[in-house]
């Protein structure tokens, strides 16, 4: 990773996993530097560098690492699976481990390298409408849309609607409004998922807080969870995502999710850009 003084910028890294894009700035070691404000300038893909999420990587006394994540709105995200398992991939390249532990809002993950891939643990789902933050009387397994989707929660909140067709699904018009519908107070990702199979889904998805995304990792072992919840496929799943293929496996001691990581570019973002924020 490059190297530069805060007072001539700020390094930063440039990974992806299956589309869903991510910049990672390491604060090991000098406390957290990230801002909604850094956020909100880094991700703009216009004026800034752009990404779905923002992953800062912190010291940890209690695990290998901890990580924030921010939405490139500003907002703060409690979980980022794609982005944990590109951390968990730079970790493992910088250490030479094969199994790391890493602090998160969600609570404490784990990680492993898988012949070649990374898979992560995103800890058990939740399916309580009081864990998910809804409203007595709601039913979290049938809520009251049109669709009838499923909310999820795995440490951020989903609503998963199983449709005849991912493709047709008008993901930027429908997902917004999902969003921000006020049964969800604290907003919600939206997937759109079609089951191919017992062992296969195509998976769509709005992100809070940023849009229409490649992947989401959240959202797939979401999605996963909602499918065996039911009774539409089993335990193990591959599923489809715009930026390529996951694999799920929903178990008791949570939902593991392996697939690919890119490690992109190391760059620093210039003073006056920091300054302009």
């Amino acid at each position: 990773m490059v190297e530069t003084p805060r007072d001539t910028g700020l390094a930063f890294m440039k990974w992806h996993g299956a589309g869903n894009d991510f910049v990672i700035i390491d604060s090991r070691g000098r406390g957290a530097v990230v801002t909604a404000a850094l956020a909100r300038g880094l991700g703009d893909r216009h004026r800034g560098v752009g990404f779905d999420q923002l992953a800062e990587i912190r010291s940890s006394d209690t695990a290998d690492i901890a990580l924030d994540f921010w939405n490139a709105d500003g907002t703060r995200a409690e979980a980022c699976g794609n982005a944990t398992r590109c951390v968990a991939r730079y970790m493992a390249d910088q250490t030479g481990k094969d199994r790391l532990t890493i602090r998160t809002l969600r609570g404490t993950l784990e990680a492993r390298l898988v012949d070649g891939a990374v898979s992560v643990n995103m800890g058990p789902p939740q399916l309580a409408g009081a864990e998910l933050g809804l409203a007595d009387g709601i039913d979290p397994a049938h809520l009251p849309l049109e669709g009838d989707p499923m909310a999820v929660g795995m440490g951020n909140p989903h609503a998963v609607y199983f449709v005849e067709d991912a493709e047709a699904v008008d993901v930027s018009g429908i997902g917004p409004k999902i969003e921000t519908d006020p049964m969800f107070p604290n907003r919600t990702n939206v997937e759109f998922a079609q089951v191919r199979g017992p062992d296969e889904i195509r998976m769509r998805v709005w992100e809070r807080g940023t849009g229409i995304t490649l992947a989401c990792g959240s959202g797939a072992c979401a999605t996963a969870v909602a499918a065996v919840e039911r009774g539409l496929t089993g335990p193990h799943v591959r599923m489809e995502v715009d930026g390529g293929w996951l694999t799920l496996d929903v178990r008791p001691e949570g939902v593991w999710m392996t697939g690919p990581t890119a490690h992109v570019f190391d760059a620093v973002l210039t003073q006056d850009f920091l300054d302009s924020l």
